[in-house]
């Protein structure tokens, strides 16, 4: 009988809210559903939202009765927040959450480096946001409890797990004992230590680093500005880093990696924080001030994948996928890419909209990009954190050369999360005109925000289905495109049509977005009437044409949308 703890986590700035269990005696005989996701956090409710936006419905399990313990992940990027306004979540983020766009290494005292993340009048957000990740989960479980398609079961331990002939059935452990639950689809969002994972026996692939880190989340009073903070080989801590970021409500995670030998338990000794936070802030100036630990762990860097997330009716997501480091915030930022991708996809698999192959598709997308995160994660953990021998030798030759040589401080920069281009993609069209373009977004990558009045984004406009961005100088969108598009949603597909041109709208079109000064032309790199980028339900360029007819968008329907 599974009892998860009724007693609310300690903090000294998160009110935590303990929720009652679901009890299978308090419901009827349970029907099969659609789909089941194990695990309410980041990934999981994301997958959840997603799939209501497309009108699926789903059931949540997860075997705590509260939200996360700890601040955990922190920085959120602009591409994770801009998945996080498709869902309702972002003004609330924004609200609460610090922006910042630099970062700056230290040694020996001095700045080596600085880093400005790019950020110009077409963002929305800030490249880089902290609130801790309570809150944001906080935000999403509103989100979540408003959907009548998403059915949260609190207390819901899952135990057990049969691949059945084309659905999955689920053994889940309450308070008041098990039930069994059948489902056509089961998303395995159960996190780094997936039970699920472990049951079905997958390996991942890749490599765990040596060493450890200590994370202590403390209440303190600094007068420094909301900035990456990164401080390497000092005093209080030779051929070690240390990492600093403020967060909201008066709180600081402090990042310490632990001498060779030290265990996680040793570390965790109150008397051993107290002394290494101490020096770390006595380093930084503030000797003897006043602190307040809130709450502190030990992680390692690992870089690691499944070579596939999809194992009959089981699709793994997040960080039962795949095991990212820190550093470069690539976690829940990584999970909600994931989780955007799988939401759509697994939808119109569900909808019978297409066939499983784009189940397949998705897997193939996110493992590169779980790939590609783990070649640059591995560079950035190596800085951070490098192995023994010529790693070592590396790093610290290009510590000491950065005091007095320009040249090697680049190497400084921490390669932040960036959101993947399927550049490869199966979904992408073979006849378009995505070579000929000198600029805008390629094959894969995700739109290039707009901004057409001051509180008026592109973004704004996209999402819940295909969209057709249309540029044209005409008074109305080609009879023979129209037709195409009812057509296709005739058979369920969600599309629209979005003109973008001088008109003040265009005839057929379900949105005219005004570019008089033809600066969106600009930016997508956009010369002549006629030309369009199809964008798919994840906002994700699939097509782009200098001109377009009705046959070349069928041709990228069909690419797609396999059938």
């Amino acid at each position: 009988m599974h009892n998860p703890t009724t007693e609310a986590r300690p903090s000294i700035y998160y009110n935590y809210q303990v929720n009652k269990p679901w009890l299978p005696s308090q419901h009827g005989p349970q029907a099969r559903q659609k789909v089941v996701i194990a695990g309410a956090g980041p990934a999981g409710m994301v997958v959840a939202l997603e799939l209501a936006r497309h009108g699926v419905a789903s059931v949540i399990v997860t075997s705590e009765l509260q939200v996360s313990q700890g601040s955990r992940a922190i920085v959120f990027t602009r591409r994770s927040m801009e998945i996080l306004q498709q869902v309702g979540v972002a003004d609330r983020m924004t609200d609460n959450g610090l922006p910042w766009r630099f970062g700056n290494s230290y040694y020996r005292g001095e700045r080596v480096f600085r880093l400005e993340a790019p950020h110009d009048a077409d963002d929305r957000f800030f490249p880089m946001l902290n609130i801790q990740q309570q809150y944001m989960e906080e935000y999403l479980l509103d989100a979540c409890n408003a959907s009548d398609l998403i059915d949260f079961r609190w207390g819901n331990l899952v135990t057990q797990v049969e691949q059945m002939d084309g659905f999955a059935k689920v053994t889940l452990d309450t308070p008041e004992g098990p039930y069994t639950l059948e489902t056509d689809w089961l998303v395995a969002a159960d996190g780094g230590r997936s039970g699920i994972r472990t049951a079905m026996n997958l390996q991942m692939e890749g490599a765990s680093y040596e060493g450890f880190f200590v994370i202590a989340d403390i209440k303190i009073d600094l007068p420094l500005p909301t900035e990456r903070l990164a401080y390497f080989d000092p005093d209080w801590n030779r051929g070690n880093t240390i990492l600093m970021h403020r967060e909201p409500h008066g709180i600081w995670r402090v990042d310490y990696q632990l001498p060779e030998g030290e265990t996680p338990e040793e570390a965790l000794k109150p008397e051993s924080l107290k002394a290494r936070i101490d020096a770390q802030l006595a380093m930084i100036g503030h000797a003897g001030a006043t602190w307040e630990m809130d709450w502190n762990s030990v992680y390692s860097a690992r870089t690691l994948t499944l070579p596939d997330y999809v194992h009959g009716n089981v699709i793994f997501t997040g960080d039962a996928a795949h095991l990212l480091p820190i550093f470069g915030v690539r976690g829940a930022n990584t999970a909600f890419q994931d989780a955007q991708s799988l939401g759509w996809q697994l939808a119109f698999v569900v909808k019978g909209l297409t066939s499983p192959q784009l189940l397949a598709n998705h897997s193939a997308e996110r493992v590169g990009a779980a790939r590609e995160i783990i070649q640059e994660a591995g560079k950035s953990t190596r800085f951070m954190a490098p192995p023994k021998g010529g790693f070592q030798l590396l790093r610290d030759a290009v510590l000491s050369l950065s005091l007095t040589q320009a040249f090697v401080r680049p190497l400084y920069h921490w390669r932040t999360s960036r959101p993947h281009a399927y550049t490869h993609s199966m979904l992408n069209s073979r006849g378009d005109d995505n070579a000929l373009f000198t600029a805008g977004p390629e094959h894969g990558a995700p739109p290039q925000n707009i901004r057409l009045a001051p509180d008026d984004f592109l973004l704004d406009h996209l999402g819940g289905g295909f969209d057709l961005l249309y540029f044209t100088e005409a008074e109305a969108v080609p009879a023979a495109l129209l037709d195409l598009v009812a057509k296709v949603q005739a058979k369920g597909v969600p599309m629209r049509v979005i003109a973008v041109g001088s008109c003040p709208k265009v005839a057929g079109a379900d949105v005219t977005l005004a570019d008089t000064q033809g600066h969106f032309r600009r930016r997508y790199g956009v010369q002549a009437s006629g030309a369009a980028y199809l964008l798919r339900p994840d906002q994700h360029v699939c097509a782009r044409w200098l001109t377009l007819d009705a046959t070349r968008l069928q041709d990228a329907l069909a690419a797609a949308l396999p059938q």
